[in-house]
């Protein structure tokens, strides 16, 4: 499946606030941005966040390189968070460190 998005005027990454929640670690975002990129690209939100085969992830990790591509700074919480997934690549799902020890 091929995402096409629209990152609105006025919408950067940093606006989704990303941190990791303290009691499981998983990635934590503010809704409003990926609200505004699916309406300004046609993208059913429900889809895109719940869907059977929900692209979030991927959203948020192409957003990041577009982002880092146009010398926006590193996302400590993002980089922890492909850190991880580059690890559990590596040694097989399943493996992951406590939050924020990446």
């Amino acid at each position: 499946m091929e995402l096409r998005a629209t990152i609105p005027e006025g919408i950067s990454f940093a606006d989704l606030h990303l941190s990791r929640d303290a009691e499981d670690g998983a990635v934590v975002f503010a809704m409003e941005p990926i609200e505004a990129i699916c309406e300004a690209s046609g993208l059913d939100i429900e889809e895109v966040v719940d869907g059977p085969e929900p692209v979030i992830c991927v959203l948020i990790a192409a957003w990041y390189q577009i982002h880092l591509q146009r010398g926006g700074d590193p996302d400590p919480v993002q980089e922890d968070f492909l850190e991880e997934a580059r690890f559990e690549l590596e040694r097989g799902f399943g493996f992951s460190y406590p939050p924020g020890h990446a």
